[in-house]
């Protein structure tokens, strides 16, 4: 089976390391999702998200002239439909909470200065 760039296709985990999973496509040959390409979200350990033997369906994103195949779970999975409302609604939610944490830092900073 040729592989190609943007095909999505269905793999198992086969080792899971610091910095991303292989997976092993048709055919026997194994790719890399890097720890970015796992989820959407912030990714601190692989395997909160992955198991050995799982089933995924990835994205191949790159492969290069040594033949390193680079996939992506996130980029395979489909793009949630949401509003423009709604990403506005959520922006602000988050824009709201890091402030009010900056603040919050900033505050305490400035309480707990040096005094000689």
């Amino acid at each position: 089976m040729s592989i190609v760039k943007g095909q999505i296709l269905e793999g198992l985990v086969t080792g899971i390391t610091k910095f991303g999973a292989f997976i092993e496509l048709p055919g026997g040959v194994t790719g890399l999702v890097h720890i970015s390409e796992v989820a959407d979200t912030y990714v601190k350990d692989v395997n909160d998200f992955l198991k050995e033997n799982d089933k995924v369906k990835v994205k191949v994103i790159n492969i290069d002239e040594k033949g390193k195949i680079g996939l992506s779970i996130r980029q395979a999975k489909p793009k949630p439909d949401i509003s423009f409302e709604e990403k506005l609604s959520k922006f602000l939610k988050d824009s709201d909470e890091r402030i009010a944490s900056l603040n919050k830092n900033l505050n305490a900073k400035r309480r707990s200065g040096n005094r000689y």
